[in-house]
């Protein structure tokens, strides 16, 4: 092996290690209510699985830590909470979260809306 492809296939190694590491990221609640459910899932997966923030909630202005203990071998995930005064909930799809770090999210009461930015 040549030292070009050595060092391409570390490469190759550390950017698909990075890849599966960097899916934690933190929530952050700028809606103006309290969030009282989180639910982060594969994309192509049938369902939410558990509430990421289980017996918790994230209240308007705080930020969560969402971190993955299973070894994902997707970027892409599904993003879902759920307020804390109605019940109701906002979806994100296909989030890629091997490059996001923070999500910030934040309701717009004039269009009824509820918005992420994905840093």
């Amino acid at each position: 092996m040549t030292v070009l492809s050595a060092a391409a296939l570390v490469s190759m190694v550390a950017t698909t290690a990075l890849a599966q590491s960097r899916q934690d990221f933190t929530l952050v609640n700028r809606t103006g209510y309290d969030i009282s459910e989180v639910y982060v899932s594969p994309s192509k997966a049938d369902d939410w699985e558990e509430d990421v923030l289980g017996d918790d909630t994230l209240e308007d202005g705080e930020r969560a830590n969402i971190t993955f203990s299973r070894a994902g071998k997707t970027c892409l995930w599904d993003l879902k909470v759920v307020y804390s005064d109605d019940d109701s909930s906002a979806v994100w799809h296909d989030i890629n979260l091997c490059r996001v770090e923070r999500v910030t999210l934040r309701y717009n009461s004039k269009t009824d809306t509820t918005s992420a930015t994905f840093d």
